[in-house]
């Protein structure tokens, strides 16, 4: 006895049911015997949940407090000079709305950076663990412990990073071009990575610069230290202005040392070039190029200065994606495979997909295929985790009037 079909779904390898049972994707195909309830999907196309490689949920919302950005670096200016004052109060709640807002959108896997340091203490720490008990019926949160504004140069950082590692934070990030010593953070984190046996996130090569890129840097550590597999990075937008020769050597190496690249398209586009005015470039990494790398786009922030807007869709974000890079219906695939394998992936999401045996982590979308869902940003209509419902909302309709009836 199955726990519930999923009759007349769009699955990437074709039309199917889908027969779920004790949380994971029992059969695919048609005529699956018994269950206790069935739901007829009507041909809409179906995805594994959504993957939300990076975010910040403790600066979220902050915009109605410190206004726009012009650079990088007036955005971190900004949200330190805020810090001191966050509440774990006021981080859950506006936490809390972006999680929300997130899962409506389809997500159901995601990892989001907080910063710990001598400003914001470990209180967005206890704010954000919280916030994974709370919504772990619909959400599976991933806590990134980082230093958004340097290590070596803000001393007592570095012990509230592995006191936030003891309380519950999943792996470390760092930021290494906000450090006065970039090259010494990466050691300290890679040390203290290993020896917590954690996971490595940094922000990195946030400029359109193609020069001093730390790349190789980090290569070089991870393959020394036996991190493959275990290190990601954000935004890396030096890539966007590297030549082509440059580009592929550059490739060459994340690919080597099995290390992940995150693009983060609103952001990226929003604070690279502000000095450019009309002329200025795209600013994305294009990782579509990346061959033999793991790849995502990600949202990063919301409503706040580094990024004023947002709704939390990850298919907004790979549809901005394929529009900066004139991507055609042909990569379509390729960009949805951002949001869901790549950074899957990057998590190390166990089971994850759309084949028997994997867990029943899924959206429906309001299309009849995925690749029409990315192209139209598709509302997701519902969303079973594990199996069971976590979200509802309905189609849009619309309301004819009826013959004969009087106007109002």
């Amino acid at each position: 006895m199955l726990d519930l079909i999923l009759k007349n779904a769009r699955l990437p390898q074709g039309a199917a049911d889908i027969g779920i049972a004790g949380g994971r994707i029992a059969a695919l195909g048609r005529d699956l015997g018994p269950s206790r309830e069935v739901r007829d999907i009507e041909h809409r196309a179906v995805l594994p949940g959504l993957v939300e490689a990076h975010i910040h949920l403790d600066k979220a919302g902050l915009l109605c407090r410190c206004g726009q950005a012009d650079s990088v670096q007036a955005a971190v200016a900004a949200v330190s000079a805020l810090k001191r004052d966050f509440t774990v109060d006021d981080v859950r709640s506006r936490g809390a709305q972006v999680v929300e807002a997130a899962i409506r959108q389809g997500t159901m896997h995601m990892r989001t950076h907080v910063e710990v340091d001598p400003r914001a203490g470990l209180r967005s720490l206890t704010a954000v663990l919280a916030l994974k008990d709370d919504y772990a019926f619909a959400l599976d949160l991933q806590v990134c412990a980082f230093a958004q504004e340097g290590l070596t140069n803000d001393p007592g950082t570095e012990a509230l990073l592995e006191q936030a590692l003891a309380q519950g934070a999943d792996l470390l990030g760092g930021c290494p071009y906000t450090d006065s010593d970039p090259l010494a953070q990466i050691d300290i984190l890679f040390a203290m990575a290993v020896r917590n046996d954690v996971d490595l996130d940094f922000h990195l090569d946030f400029d359109l610069d193609p020069d001093g890129s730390q790349i190789k840097a980090i290569c070089d550590r991870t393959m020394r230290h036996g991190w493959q597999g275990r290190v990601n990075l954000g935004h890396v937008t030096k890539l966007a202005v590297m030549t082509d020769g440059a580009l592929r050597d550059h490739a060459a190496m994340l690919a080597q040392a099995r290390v992940a690249v995150t693009a983060l398209p609103a952001t990226d586009l929003y604070l690279n070039g502000m000095d450019q005015g009309h002329r200025a470039p795209r600013g994305v990494a294009p990782l579509h190029l990346l061959k033999g790398v793991t790849v995502a786009v990600a949202t990063n922030n919301v409503m706040n200065p580094f990024t004023p807007y947002g709704d939390c869709s990850l298919l907004r974000m790979a549809n901005l994606y394929a529009n900066v890079m004139h991507l055609g219906a042909g990569e379509f695939a390729a960009c949805l495979r951002m949001i869901t394998d790549g950074p899957a992936r990057i998590l190390r999401v166990a089971d994850y997909g759309l084949s028997v045996g994997d867990r029943a982590d899924l959206i429906v979308l309001d299309a009849a295929t995925a690749e029409d869902g990315l192209a139209t940003i598709a509302a997701p209509l519902m969303g079973f985790k594990a199996g069971r419902q976590s979200f509802d909302r309905p189609a849009a309709r619309l309301l004819r009037p009826v013959a004969g009836a009087l106007p109002a």
